[in-house]
């Protein structure tokens, strides 16, 4: 029989019994979170780095630094996928701000890419810094979150709409530039932002071809949406779908627009932040209200 005393003991024993047998699972968690945090600093000052070196021409007159800027941002973008895997176990996480930074490691990829066949610095610039800030906020201030279970179908779906969000983003951000730069033009400004950013009728042909990738993607979105989710109009997701649908249709009169009567300029960058941002109420705004407000998760 086990007294008083003896059941003390046996208590005692258990809970340091219990204390080893979590203490090395907690100790890799520790490790683990200081790991993604090293590497998370290191991305953003690689990120920042890089953007100093496209920006070069606002700080001293001087050329892009593009080969300096595109290996730091390279570098950044292997330890930005290195914290994405770790944080979020591998995983699609698309709690609020996990997904808005796989999507600035999707914009900040393409950007590379971009800038790897026609140099567009101001793009840089502007995407870059967003991107480590996103990191930042992402590793050290979010609330740690676990990615939510998906059938390979969602995952198809989720990815296609990530990869077409980032690239109408893209498109977003060009048309930003193309109206400062229309407007420089126009007032004869040529500061040392203008030597940032590429001629005129480069910058718009590359916005084009953005809308019409980041189009054709929105529309996979929409039929793998409809093929593979079962509500697409059910609760938390009429909303999406609809907003959805909205964005598609301001984007392909801007397609058609452009084709049919050649329409460019202010038409273009007004039509395209349009759509801009319903997708981002489309993608976001529920998450924005539920996750940051209410503080309530929803499965996306």
């Amino acid at each position: 029989m086990t007294g008083p005393a003896n059941r003390k003991v046996f208590d005692y024993s258990g809970r340091i019994a219990a204390r080893r047998l979590h203490a090395p699972q907690s100790l890799c968690d520790t490790s683990q979170t200081m790991l993604i945090h090293t590497a998370a600093l290191f991305a953003i000052v690689l990120y920042l780095a890089a953007a100093a070196a496209l920006a070069r021409p606002l700080l001293n007159g001087g050329q892009p630094l593009n080969r300096l800027a595109l290996g730091l941002a390279g570098s950044a973008m292997v330890l930005h996928a290195a914290i994405l895997l770790g944080a979020h176990r591998g995983a699609l996480d698309l709690h609020f701000f996990a997904a808005l930074s796989l999507v600035a490691f999707v914009v900040a990829t393409l950007t590379l890419l971009v800038n790897l066949s026609r140099p567009v610095a101001a793009l840089g610039v502007i995407v870059f810094p967003l991107t480590a800030l996103l990191i930042l906020i992402d590793s050290f201030v979010a609330p740690p979150t676990l990615p939510h279970t998906m059938d390979w179908q969602i995952k198809l779906h989720v990815t296609v709409a990530l990869i077409a969000f980032s690239v109408l983003s893209m498109a977003a951000v060009l048309a930003i530039l193309l109206a400062v730069q229309e407007r420089a033009l126009r007032h004869r400004q040529f500061s040392p932002w203008m030597r940032a950013l590429p001629p005129l009728t480069l910058t718009e042909t590359l916005l084009f071809r953005l809308i019409a990738a980041g189009f054709l993607l929105l529309t996979l979105t929409l039929v793998t949406g409809a093929l593979f989710v079962d509500d697409l109009f059910g609760q938390h997701l009429a909303h999406k779908t609809i907003l959805s649908i909205v964005a598609w249709l301001v984007f392909g009169v801007l397609l058609y627009g452009r084709w049919r009567h050649g329409w460019r300029g202010q038409r273009a960058v007004n039509l395209t932040l349009i759509g801009m941002t319903v997708l981002l109420l489309a993608f976001f705004g529920s998450k924005f209200v539920l996750e940051l407000i209410l503080h309530r998760g929803i499965d996306s």
